[in-house]
């Protein structure tokens, strides 16, 4: 169900990306040019697939609408965290998917009646209900998963993110080639998101202890695991300043803006790319821009499974691995979105390195995605919150600048973007290697790390009075003598 939170979150976010092309009036055509500019359309293609929609939205507007559902998504991840640390991630997670779900499902009456700021508006409410899902799911998943298996476990969970892209991008273009208009798209996707949390409501719970189903066998199991079953209400506020000023965190939120930039701007604008640049049908669009989420899904679940095996069995350390495949999920979609770039409109091998790149980019969930579980069990619903909160400020940021480095949406154009994404994946994820960490953090327990502190004071003490008293007795032992 954590899967299928995840999986109908991104569906809802990026249906947009696909319906957008339908929406908007284009304006672009001609063939390639020498130093960049567009493909040629294919000649069995359907002219309205190049034609698009009723709005005249410039690129710089797209790039708003766009990006406008992360400026509610950033708000309200470190508020979702420190709710499902406190309550539970039942309703925190169930009731932010069924907010994202009613928004879209209103989201065409609110382009009817009020054009593109009314769609700003729904976007901006639509991540304000999603911003809690990856909070809520952090702080489900300490409860629930045993530290040998966060790996292969967060991989699945977190895999509903390429799950969802590639149904939404598939799903959209079938519809709306299937389909006369681009409502259905919303429709479809909002309505899948009503039945999700019906079902999710009625079987999930924060915590095996308040199950009432669960097995006396599996709870014994979780409890060796991982200790109480109960959450720990007693644990004093979270440690802000410990937490903040923690180097490993500091590294894994470098980590998380250098994922995020390039996979917003894959899962945000490569259906642009392909429409604008490329020239795909939208049939074809919907198709080929859910392929390399369909690799990456493919290769996140491997590598988990392989990551769990390679550290329970001695292999390499947590730390060791955490760095191994975050660097593999740099270094492997920096160069191949680049080398895309430069395959011009040889359409089998753009859409082939960009399958590689996003393939690669799978490697990040057994990576530093499952990171805040091994730094700080007990807050890792505050740790996700702010580590997927700061990066998703790049999806503020990344398709406006999209948008406006390519106005003419040619080749030479989208070049850039992708060495500047380039340059960012290698930068961050330097600081990882250099200062992440897989070891849980003494801040994990503040009340025992302040005790163990006042202890270390009173033996300091202590050792203060022995030594003014040993002072003492040699200074009356050198005047007697």
């Amino acid at each position: 169900m954590g899967f299928l939170a995840i999986m109908n979150a991104y569906t809802m976010r990026i249906s947009l990306s696909i319906a957008i092309t339908e929406m908007v009036n284009k304006t672009t055509g001609g063939a390639i040019e020498e130093d960049g500019g567009v493909c040629p359309i294919d000649e069995d293609a359907d002219p309205e697939d190049f034609t698009g929609g009723e709005f005249d939205w410039d690129e710089e507007l797209q790039g708003i609408i766009l990006s406008s559902f992360y400026w509610g998504y950033v708000i309200t991840h470190i508020p979702g965290g420190m709710l499902a640390e406190k309550f539970g991630g039942k309703w925190t997670l169930s009731l932010g998917i069924l907010s994202t779900a009613i928004f879209t499902l209103i989201t065409p009456w609110a382009v009817t009646s009020g054009g593109s700021t009314a769609l700003i508006v729904i976007r901006v409410l639509m991540g304000l209900g999603e911003g809690t899902t990856f909070p809520a799911l952090s702080a489900l998943m300490a409860t629930w998963i045993p530290a040998k298996e966060r790996s292969k476990l967060g991989s699945l969970v977190f895999g509903g993110g390429q799950v969802g892209t590639i149904l939404g991008n598939l799903l959209s273009g079938v519809l709306l080639h299937n389909i006369d208009g681009w409502s259905s798209v919303f429709y479809f996707f909002g309505g899948l998101g009503i039945l999700w949390f019906v079902i999710f409501t009625l079987l999930c719970y924060s915590d095996p202890e308040s199950h009432p189903f669960i097995s006396e066998k599996e709870k014994a199991y979780l409890k060796q695991e991982l200790g109480t079953l109960e959450r720990d209400r007693t644990l004093p506020p979270t440690p802000w300043r410990y937490i903040l000023t923690s180097v490993p965190m500091m590294a894994l939120v470098c980590a998380q803006i250098g994922h995020d930039w390039g996979f917003f701007i894959m899962v945000t604008d490569l259906p642009k790319y392909m429409s604008d640049v490329l020239r795909f049908s939208i049939k074809d669009n919907g198709l080929y821009s859910s392929l390399p989420y369909l690799v990456m899904w493919i290769v996140s679940l491997s590598t988990g499974v392989l990551s769990d095996w390679l550290i329970t069995s001695g292999r390499m350390t947590i730390t060791f691995g955490r760095k191994l495949f975050t660097t593999i999920a740099s270094i492997g979609p920096a160069c191949f979105i680049v080398g895309a770039s430069y395959a011009g409109c040889e359409k089998v091998i753009v859409v082939m390195l960009f399958t590689f790149a996003m393939g690669l980019m799978g490697t990040f969930y057994p990576g530093m995605k499952v990171n805040p579980l091994d730094l700080s069990p007990n807050y890792a619903g505050t740790l996700m919150a702010i580590t997927n909160g700061i990066g998703a400020i790049t999806g503020i940021i990344a398709p406006y600048v999209v948008g406006v480095m390519t106005p003419n949406h040619t080749l030479e154009e989208w070049r850039i973007v992708f060495w500047i994404s380039f340059a960012i994946f290698n930068v961050t994820n330097l600081a990882y290697i250099i200062w992440a960490s897989g070891e849980v953090q003494p801040w994990n327990t503040p009340h025992l790390m302040n005790k163990s502190v006042e202890s270390g004071d009173q033996r300091a003490a202590i050792e203060a009075k022995d030594s003014e008293a040993k002072k003492s007795v040699q200074s009356q032992d050198a005047i007697k003598h």
